[in-house]
Order: structure tokens, then sequence, then C-alpha cells
């Protein structure tokens, strides 16, 4: 295994272009005064500030974690047009996720997102029939103009060809359709990196402790920085609680007497090592309301997810032993069993989805933003669904403009005049980078491996080449961080001083898929922290 022991000063000089110091950034934090502060580093945070930023708004995004540290990169890892919301009947909402979704894969991060088809299994006595299935799935595909192709149904044998795991026993027939997928984590860096582009000021690990307040209105926050324990603060004209989860907590630095306005949902995955290869995904109906997913994604198995009321810490969630059986029995509908064992298990991952507060079965709950303001001013969002991530941050802008008294000003474009489909940091064809990744390797050492160009390829875009110079220029950095793992030691350098990287976890869980993949042991967490020192 890779170490970095033997070379101490590896990756001790920052490339240029680097991100400025922490210190550097707290200072210009609590100098400045911005139009918006956004507490919250979430997507729904990032998002905003991003279009915020790009109205020529002066904005700081700061989190009490690491950007996407929570929620956002615990999701089900996809852009999809929603299948389950034709069940009530909600075709305008199915056919705008699917514009969005489009617009993300196909314009905005083409190297951050990839088509993916779905196998909809029918089985004897299930829920639903074939005839339904084979009409949703054809109402589906033509909701996004047929862009993925015309939903249809496929035989038993031919499915069982692109997915050997499939359970054929009672299998009538299989409804087909497509969406796409990513790896959140990633797809949420790359946006705050545009965020940044476009000027704003960013700063993870930093955590609110109190919120700064001129004449009863909220005007910016009292924050500490848990890498050095420095307390600074920031002044704002208008403050955004995109917190999430913790929205309700902000929300009572506010006003203590705020009522709750959310409640929480768990929704629990598993990450296995695949037996054989999948050449589409399953989505297999578990009752009249839910789907279970069997997703191949980053060369393992995502399974999930639960639904299930949350009412604890949000900072404690956790699989249990529970979601662990729940998700294997379902699974277990369709996939055969071994593929299922224990064994295979690499990882297994929380989040908590933010519904509107009320009553009702959490399942069947809308997947809708809650924007409430504040007695003191402080606006606070939260909820929405990782595929409209940018029409969201586009919502709450708007909202913004639209606020008695302006306290944004008037001198910025307004949101409905910015471009509609400005791509994200990167963006090129993953295929032509990984192809050049490949072609253009040092001329005196070994050429960089095909599985290591497609990673990069497809989690970087053209920012890949970057990686690629610092591997050239230091031997070291070219080799793997893990053997069993695409990732090279370039990948931490370059987290370190362009992607914000401060801790293992940061790197190994959101930055890297070594976390995910089962092989972050602690003989690499302790040599990327000494890398992060350096």
């Amino acid at each position: 295994m890779t170490t970095l022991q033997s070379v101490p000063a590896l990756g001790t000089h920052p490339a240029s272009g680097s991100l400025p110091s922490r210190a550097e950034t707290r200072e210009q934090l609590s100098k400045a005064t911005y139009d918006l502060l956004v507490i919250g580093g979430g997507i729904l945070g990032i998002s905003t500030a991003w279009h915020a930023a790009q109205s020529g708004l002066r904005v700081a995004l700061v989190d009490a974690g690491d950007f996407a540290g929570a929620t956002s990169s615990a999701s089900s890892k996809l852009l999809h047009g929603g299948l389950r919301y034709l069940q009530t009947g909600a075709v305008k909402l199915v056919a705008e996720n699917h514009f969005e979704r489009r617009a993300v894969s196909r314009q905005v991060a083409p190297h951050l997102a990839n088509p993916l088809t779905f196998y909809l299994p029918v089985y004897k006595g299930g829920p639903h029939g074939a005839a339904k299935l084979g009409a949703g799935v054809f109402a589906y595909s033509a909701l996004s103009a047929f862009g993925d192709g015309v939903g249809h149904l496929l035989s038993p044998a031919k499915a069982a060809q692109d997915v050997p795991e499939l359970r054929t026993d009672n299998l009538k027939a299989v409804a087909v359709y497509g969406d796409d997928q990513m790896n959140d984590a990633r797809m949420a860096l790359m946006t705050v990196r545009a965020a940044v582009d476009a000027g704003a000021t960013v700063l993870n690990h930093a955590e609110v402790t109190g919120l700064r307040f001129t004449r009863g209105r909220v005007t910016g926050a009292e924050l500490k920085d848990r890498t050095s324990g420095d307390e600074f603060g920031v002044t704002a004209r208008l403050v955004l609680n995109a917190t999430g989860p913790w929205v309700d907590h902000l929300r009572k630095m506010e006003d203590p007497n705020a009522a709750p306005s959310i409640r929480l949902s768990k929704g629990a995955h598993l990450v296995l090592k695949r037996t054989s290869p999948w050449k589409a995904a399953l989505a297999t109906p578990i009752d009249k309301y839910r789907i279970t997913f069997a997703l191949p994604w980053e060369d393992m198995l995502l399974l999930g997810t639960t639904d299930e009321e949350y009412e604890g810490d949000p900072g404690q969630v956790e699989v249990t032993e529970k979601d662990t059986a729940q998700i294997l029995d379902e699974a277990a509908f369709s996939i055969r069993d071994q593929q299922l064992s224990r064994d295979l298990i690499t990882y297994a991952f929380a989040g908590l989805r933010v519904l509107p507060g009320g009553p009702g079965d959490t399942s069947k709950a809308k997947r809708e933003t809650v924007v409430t303001e504040g007695r003191g001013g402080m606006l606070s969002v939260a909820g929405g669904k990782w595929t409209t991530f940018r029409h969201i941050g586009r919502t709450v802008m708007k909202k913004l403009e639209q606020l008695p008294g302006h306290p944004l000003g008037e001198d910025y474009e307004p949101v409905s005049t910015l471009p509609k489909r400005l791509p994200l940091p990167g963006i090129a064809n993953p295929n032509a980078v990984a192809h050049r990744l490949l072609v253009d390797g040092p001329a005196p050492g070994p050429r960089m491996a095909a599985d290591t160009a497609k990673h990069l390829a497809t989690h970087y875009g053209s920012l890949s080449f970057d990686i690629a110079r610092m591997a050239n220029e230091n031997p070291e950095l070219a080799r793997r961080i893990h053997p069993d793992a695409p990732e090279i030691w370039a990948q931490v350098a370059y987290a370190r001083d362009h992607e914000w990287a401060e801790t293992a976890d940061d790197v190994l869980r959101r930055r890297t898929t070594l976390t995910i993949r089962g092989l972050a042991t602690d003989e690499i967490r302790a040599d990327v922290e000494r890398m992060l020192k350096m």
C-alpha cells in the first residue's frame, strides 16, 4: 500500500491559483459588508450563493461542517424526473423535473452526470400490473420528449442478461425508462467552485454561534472556526438560513418563540461490492407508493432507501440494524441472495429529507421548498430535491428580490436576466478527457491507468488535467491511494489546495470514493491528514 511517510515533502508546494488561507478568508469575511450571507453549505445554500454572485451581489457562504457534508452527500445520487409522482397526477412537476435533469446532465454538468437505464420489474402478485407500468414508463419518457428513448416493456430473459443478479422467479415483465446519475458530493463541490468563480467568499467548518442584530433586524452572524478555534463575525444586509435539518435551530436564534416549520424523514442507504456487472439499475415497487433502488454506482452497488420520520439530533443520524435489515429485505424482492450478503457491505449512510411541517406519512409528503421570513428579517429556506437545485437557487433569489424594502438594494442583475444554462467548472466530454489523459502521460514514466483516467474525467472534467500535471511533476503523487481504488495522491493535494478539504473525512468521504468503497484504512487516514497539514 502507498504511504507518504517515506516522502515527507510530498505535496508541500501548493499549485498556482491555490485558495486563500483560512486566516485570509476569515479576515475578508470579518472586514467586508456583504449583501447576502448564506448560512448552510448544502446544495440549496450553494445554489443560491452561486446565483446571487452571478447577479453581482457580494455574497458570503459559511457552513458549520464541510460543504455538502450532511444531507447533500447522502442522497440516492439521482437526477430524475420522479416516476412515482405520476401516481399522484403531478404531470407538470415531472415535466419540470425532466427539464432540469436534462439541462444539468446535457449542458450544465455533462462531466459529472451520466445517463442510467432503469428496469422496473413486474412480479406476479406485485403492487402494479405490467400494462399499468408499461403505460407509466411510456408517459414518463414522453414528458422528457423521448430524449432518453421510449419507455417500454422488456422480456425477463433480456433483462437478466443486463442484470445477472435479477430474480426471475414469477417475473412477468420488466418496464424500462431512463434517468441520470451523479456523485452528489462532487456536483456540490463544483457548484461551490462556480459560486467562487462568480465572486462569492466561502468558508466551511465555520459554525454560527449567534446572530448579529441592528435595530431588531438580523444583520449578520458570529462564527467560530472549528479548525482553529478563532472567533469572528460577518456583517450582511440580508441573512439566508439554508441549514437544512438545522433550519429551525437557527430560526430560534432569531426568535426563541419561533414555531417549528419542518419535519424530518430519514433515508438510509447501503453500498455493496458487486458480484457481477450491472448494465442497468433496478427500481422495484415495494407497495403502491414506495420504490426501492439498486443502482450501479462508482463500480459498487447502492441500495435504498428508507423513509421514516426522524425526531433526534440531525447531527447524530445514522444507519441502524433495523435500516440495514429493511434495505436488504426490500432488495430481496428483485435481487438474488448472493448479491445481498452482508459481507459485501462496504459502507452505510443516512440523510435527512426536510419536509413541510404537518401531519401524515412522510413517504407521501410533497418534496417542496419551504420559505419562511422571521421576525428579524432572516429568510429561512429548506427542502426541495437535488434534481432541481438550479431551479431552487433561482426561486430563492426571486423571493429575495421581491422582499419589501429591497434589503439587497437594486444595483444588481435580476436572476431572470442571468444565463439559463451556465455550465459548472470543468465542463467537457468525459470520454474525450479520459482519452487525453491516457495519451498525454509523462514521456519517461508509466502511463496513467485506464480506470484512473476514467475516474478523473467523470469527477473533475477538464480540471483533471491540473491533477495530471501535478502527478507528472511529482511521480509520488501519481501513485494510487489504495490498490483497489482508482484515486491517486494528486487528488488529495488538489483537494487541499483547490477544494477546501480540511479533514480526512472531507477527502476520503466527499472528494474521493475511498470511504464508500470501504478502503479508508487507519493508515490511509493518517497519511491524508499528514498531507493536509503540509
